[in-house]
């Protein structure tokens, strides 16, 4: 059976802070860190032995692929990072307060900027600081490439030519992979994997640091999916992500 495990960060400053992020580079907080340190502990517990790990670009994800590599003792396997990978860009909501976004606009036009599938939030403007195009890490990037903002539709479109072409195809040679990114990011490879409707995918919600395995047969169909940890604390902590957008 090989597997792929799939691992939102741990907890940002922005997100202990109620925040909008995306794209922006913000760091873990001392419980995101704690939070990467136990999943890496829970991964050695189980007995994973990773042949490759994949990150963003952004920093919360790669110290929380750093933390989890350290506990299981395997800094030394090969690590991919790739802006495909990023998180949502949340376009002009970058930095604003959830809730008090919410106040302003309602629940219903929140859960649509935050969960929906085809709307975006409203666009950056060109010469805005928080505009990819001015960043070192993205110098690469085509211009065009680089989003001003992303329904998740878009952000899957991003992600999936990297999942099909460089992720998914190692596993042909690989016996278990590690993918550490976000929660839209994420949200978009099990929409593909699990095939959810565009209106199913609204709904889930993951919580960080919570390692998320899908196995795969010989043929790599996907046999089974499940979450590492108690189950009930998982379904709490998936409760408490579903409701940061609420007054």
């Amino acid at each position: 059976m090989k597997k792929i495990v799939l691992l939102r960060h741990g907890e940002s400053i922005w997100n202990k802070e109620n925040r909008f992020t995306g794209w922006t580079d913000v760091d873990l907080t001392e419980k995101g860190i704690t939070e990467a340190l136990k999943a890496g502990e829970l991964l050695k517990e189980k007995g994973f032995h990773f042949n490759k790990a994949y990150t963003s670009y952004l920093k919360r994800a790669v110290k929380t692929l750093n933390c989890v590599l350290d506990r299981l003792d395997q800094d030394w396997i090969p690590v991919e990072k790739s802006w495909r990978l990023n998180e949502k860009h949340y376009g002009q909501l970058q930095g604003l307060n959830k809730a008090e976004t919410t106040a302003k606009y309602g629940n219903e036009q929140v859960l649509i900027w935050r969960r929906s599938y085809a709307i975006a939030p409203q666009t950056l403007a060109e010469d805005d600081s928080r505009n990819p195009r001015f960043e070192d890490r993205y110098q690469e990037v085509p211009d065009i490439e680089l989003p001003r903002t992303e329904s998740l539709k878009e952000t899957i479109e991003r992600i999936m030519p990297y999942w099909k072409c460089i992720i998914f195809p190692n596993l042909k040679t690989a016996d278990e992979l590690l993918v550490v990114a976000h929660g839209n990011s994420l949200r978009g490879i099990i929409k593909h994997l699990k095939r959810l409707s565009d209106e199913e995918i609204v709904y889930l919600n993951l919580p960080t640091a919570v390692p998320y395995v899908f196995e795969f047969d010989d043929e790599l169909n996907l046999a089974n999916d499940y979450f590492l940890g108690n189950p009930e604390e998982i379904k709490k902590l998936m409760e408490t992500v579903a409701n940061q957008g609420k007054k």
